[in-house]
């Protein structure tokens, strides 16, 4: 309806050009927004105001020919009116309104995917988390704003690629192993002194435990080649629980690439040669740097260290610049809010070498706090003192843990109350909006029942929905495209659950006030097809996010 009333406003334009009222000759574009109040109308648009300078004229003048161009009422609207130094309002018809459920009805799944992003090729890098450990309630979030975020846009007509980074280069890979060794030691019946910079956790006993019942002579190797098997024996487990744990949230990578293999195929060095021929890379105090200084970052940064040792940086630059090799023409990291220092070095090095920086757009996640009665928990992996993703998803379910971590803005802190996500009550958001979607299904459960069929399409009779509450539930689901739309160019899968708690309280809210299956049968088939159309939306935006939508609760 918005882009009709667009259209009718173009053509309103073009009318008052041909006829000489207006005279630029340009139509601008055209901005609807809903007005504040709604006593304004449906619609507003500032356009003739955007158009006085080109016009020189009074914006209520190029307001009054635009509305006359446009004409009386009709089927979109049956009010146009001219507000403030020159708004125009419209308010649109019920008919109109209403052919939103036709909509709805005709499309069931697909309502709200869109053809937007015109396939474009992006990636979405998330979780990437270190394989050296299980992942914490941290990771949770992260996963689950990249995954939403990915699902999102693909709604809306991208061509998507969910990424994972397989950190299993560096110093963090090299401590996992001697941490595995000191404790395979232990169990041996040796004193060992276990170093605060080793890893602490419990898992790190149990890796120890699982390793030595198959490797039992891994004692008798001298220490270097025996960390060397610890490390790779132990990034290969925690990535099988890493994976495992997240199927079990329901996540799927289309790809899980190895930051080894950068080093393998001599990828850093490559890119690095390219730095180096564009002169934006030079050497002090025996390291290697990169002038990320000319592309806006605060200080430059070090490529190579003085003792000939590659920095994470260098392989990010490798890694990133082989995203766009690979024909991606977006790519999108979903990062903890800890790494914001990092962003602008990465655009750096995209205008550096020869890509936009707005190509690259960076997700921050914050900490998550998780409270029991009230009271939080600390995390904190190397003390081992954390608590694992999950094993909050085994207490409160992949759908409460999902939508909880959504609730927010991504880049905010997120308080997530364990005793609420197990509340079976409307307190509980998530358990609110699967409800609105399971007491649909009861009432079609109830309406089979007593005879009552949803009428086809064409066969409703939408006069019978004469409430304010039913016009009011079909604007709500006329908004679901742009909600849609909004959250994928803005990378915001927040504006869905908003959007959700707002459609299920609109929901239950009706439900209270009206009985929809009645004795009048015309009524009750209307009602029936209206409250279908709301267990539609609702099932596909749910779906957008991960999250079931039960037929029962």
């Amino acid at each position: 309806m918005k882009e009709r009333l667009r259209q009718a406003i173009c053509a309103a334009l073009e009318t008052c050009f041909s006829n000489g009222t207006l005279g630029s000759g340009e139509i601008p574009t055209v901005v609807l927004e809903v007005p504040a109040h709604a006593e304004h109308g449906d619609f507003a648009t500032n356009v003739a105001m955007t158009m006085a300078r080109a016009e020189k004229k009074a914006p209520r003048k190029i307001a009054e020919a635009i509305v006359a161009a446009l004409g009386g009422e009709n089927d979109l609207w049956q009010k146009v009116e001219i507000a403030g130094p020159g708004f125009i309002n419209f308010s649109l018809t019920r008919r109109c309104w209403y052919a939103v459920l036709d909509e709805i009805d005709e499309k069931q799944e697909r309502f709200g995917l869109s053809t937007a992003g015109a396939g474009e090729r992006v990636q979405v890098e998330f979780v990437s988390a270190n394989p050296t450990g299980p992942l914490h309630i941290g990771h949770g979030r992260g996963a689950v704003v990249g995954d939403a975020t990915a699902a999102i846009l693909r709604a809306v007509g991208y061509d998507v690629q969910r990424e994972y980074y397989v950190n299993d280069a560096g110093n963090q890979v090299v401590t996992l192993g001697r941490s595995i060794w000191l404790r395979l030691r232990e169990l041996a019946g040796e004193a060992v002194d276990f170093p605060e910079d080793c890893y602490q956790g419990g898992y790190i006993r149990d890796l120890a435990i699982d390793l030595k019942a198959s490797d039992s002579a891994l004692l008798d190797l001298a220490e270097e080649e025996a960390i060397k098997k610890c490390s790779a024996f132990g990034v290969c487990q925690v990535l099988e629980w890493i994976g495992a744990d997240l199927k079990l949230f329901g996540i799927h990578f289309d790809n899980w690439y190895s930051e080894q293999s950068l080093y393998d195929h001599n990828m850093v060095n490559t890119e690095l040669a390219k730095l180096a021929a564009k002169g934006l890379s030079y050497e002090q105090d025996g390291a290697l740097w990169f002038k990320t200084t000319e592309y806006g970052d605060d200080k430059d940064r070090v490529l190579i260290k003085s003792d000939g040792s590659p920095t994470y940086f260098a392989s990010d630059v490798a890694y990133h610049m082989e995203k766009f090799e690979r024909g991606f023409s977006r790519v999108i990291d979903v990062w903890g809010a800890d790494h914001h220092g990092y962003v602008p070095r990465m655009k750096a090095v995209l205008a550096g070498l020869g890509h936009p920086p707005e190509d690259l757009e960076v997700l921050l996640i914050q900490m998550v706090n998780l409270l029991r009665d009230g009271q939080p928990f600390t995390m904190g992996k190397r003390s081992g003192n954390f608590i694992t993703l999950r094993e909050v998803i085994e207490e409160v379910g992949s759908d409460a843990c999902r939508f909880f971590f959504l609730m927010r803005r991504s880049d905010s802190q997120l308080d997530f109350y364990l005793d609420l996500a197990k509340q079976q009550s409307s307190d509980n958001p998530v358990y609110y909006v699967q409800y609105a979607h399971a007491r649909v299904c009861s009432i079609n459960r109830n309406a089979k029942e007593v005879g009552v069929s949803p009428p086809a399409r064409g066969e409703v009779a939408f006069d019978r929905l004469d409430r304010d509450d039913e016009l009011a539930l079909s604007k709500m689901l006329s908004r679901y495209p742009e909600v849609v739309e909004g959250a994928a160019r803005h990378y915001e899968p927040h504006r869905i659950v908003f959007y959700l708690q707002e459609l299920a309280a609109q929901f239950h809210s009706y439900y209270n006030r009206s009985k929809v299956l009645g004795d009048d049968r015309e009524v009750s088939q209307a009602r029936l097809y209206l409250v279908n159309c709301v267990r539609t939306v609702l099932a596909n935006a749910l779906t957008l996010l991960g999250v079931s939508a039960p037929e029962t609760m």
